[in-house]
């Protein structure tokens, strides 16, 4: 029976460190489903196509062969379901990352006990890397290319320009 695995994220933009957990995770399972999903609690700097087509560019470089990437805006685990999977991927950070995923993980096995979730431990030179950290010292004009690939650094620039440019 194939193992199918789900890493959801908002990828606003994809980072090296979803990339560390993207690349590990692909050996844990014979599927791996990347889900770009919006977080409604958040204001993405890239749109949903954008963010998809980002996401699967970065994933191609790896060249690994059993990733896809998806889009959804449903519930992760109605998600998780609908792409067979019996795994759910998460990246920790540390204990705040670790005390959210902890009541997620609750709630989600509340929903849907047959999918279990499983926490990979962020590459310690990775873990400082935010999604919106990286926005952040962008918009002000920070150097973020230790965070990002070159290519998802030009386009964080280039969203910034389209926006208006630097702040600061």
């Amino acid at each position: 029976m194939e193992r199918v695995g789900v890493y959801p994220g908002t990828f606003d933009p994809i980072t090296l460190g979803h990339m560390d957990i993207i690349a590990r995770g692909a050996k844990l399972v014979d599927r791996l489903i990347i889900g770009v999903t919006t977080n409604i609690a958040k204001s993405p700097m890239f749109s949903d196509p954008e963010r998809i087509d980002m996401v699967k560019r970065e994933v191609a470089a790896l060249g690994v062969t059993n990733i896809e990437v998806v889009g959804f805006n449903s519930l992760l685990m109605d998600f998780a379901e609908s792409q067979g999977a019996s795994v759910v991927i998460r990246g920790i950070r540390g204990v705040t990352d670790f005390e959210y995923e902890y009541q997620l993980t609750g709630m989600n096995r509340q929903l849907n006990a047959r999918v279990e979730t499983i926490f990979l431990m962020a590459d310690v030179s990775l873990q400082p890397i935010a999604s919106r950290l990286v926005k952040e010292i962008a918009i002000y004009g920070g150097d973020i290319s230790k965070f990002v690939t070159p290519t998802v650094c030009a386009d964080v620039l280039a969203q910034i320009a389209k926006a208006g440019g630097v702040r600061g």
